[in-house]
């Protein structure tokens, strides 16, 4: 096969990835907390056919090499970690995170996810749970004679009792910093999970040595923006055919030789 088919192909495919990854993106616009993924691209191996600085005479060295490239590929998805807006809900238990940070949530096998999600609810044992009714770490419970729930800041979780019983401060949030977020494993269900790329993660309390702030009564918007995907998406498109017409290009090439030698 021609080497410029392959090529094409490769490069045909690479769009086709990024195209994956911008849709993939449009469909979270909605998703609370969610961060838009960017398709990494590079070249592939080139087929060395003359060294740069090769001698082409006893006393001349060639200032250019003759290089001929094998393609493209799509490296890695890297996620763009930058705020989203924030939403106002007034509700109590919807938390957002202003600045860096990740709320820490219990999986079923015993280990931590994190999520920059903050839509919480109460269970029937009155302890905080996302959506998915995994517990908030470290586990609060909201006894059932709150009248009202405060949340700091810095974490703080007071109540206030009904009947005049007074503010009773429950415990502490903190949330999880990573040395390299965007090593972070995405695990579906607005959650990711720590890898060896993240780094391990950096528990403390909102607002204190770099990390967020909390926000209560709302919540992170998905920093997908749509104009610029859809930019991003015409420009996959155009991509997509230039490479498409470069392998009819050289099909059209070669039934010309085929027809005419």
């Amino acid at each position: 096969m021609d080497a410029s088919l392959w090529v094409a192909k490769t490069g045909l495919d690479a769009q086709q990835t990024r195209m994956n990854v911008i849709s993939n993106n449009l469909a979270n616009v909605n998703t609370t907390g969610f961060k838009r993924d960017r398709a990494v691209f590079e070249d592939l191996l080139y087929q060395n056919i003359r060294q740069a600085g090769g001698q082409t005479g006893a006393d001349t060295q060639a200032p250019t090499g003759f290089q001929l490239g094998t393609g493209v590929r799509v490296l890695a998805t890297e996620k763009i970690t930058a705020q989203g807006n924030m939403q106002t809900t007034e509700n109590a238990l919807d938390i957002a995170i202003a600045g860096e940070g990740y709320f820490q949530v219990a999986q079923p096998d015993g280990t931590i996810a994190y999520t920059r999600d903050g839509n919480f609810n109460l269970d029937n044992a009155g302890q905080i749970v996302n959506s998915n009714g995994q517990l908030l770490q470290p586990a609060l419970a909201i006894p059932a004679e709150a009248s009202s729930v405060t949340i700091g800041q810095d974490g703080t979780v007071s109540v206030e009792l009904q009947a005049g019983g007074g503010q009773q401060v429950l415990g502490q949030l903190q949330i999880a910093r990573f040395i390299n977020p965007q090593g972070l494993q995405s695990i579906g269900q607005n959650l990711l999970k720590e890898t060896p790329a993240s780094g391990a993660p950096v528990v403390g309390n909102p607002g204190a040595d770099g990390t967020g702030i909390l926000m209560q009564g709302a919540l992170e918007a998905s920093n997908v923006n749509v104009v610029e995907e859809m930019v991003s998406m015409i420009e996959t498109q155009r991509a997509y055919e230039i490479n498409s017409k470069a392998i009819s290009a050289v099909d059209g090439m070669l039934q010309y030789l085929n027809n005419n030698l």
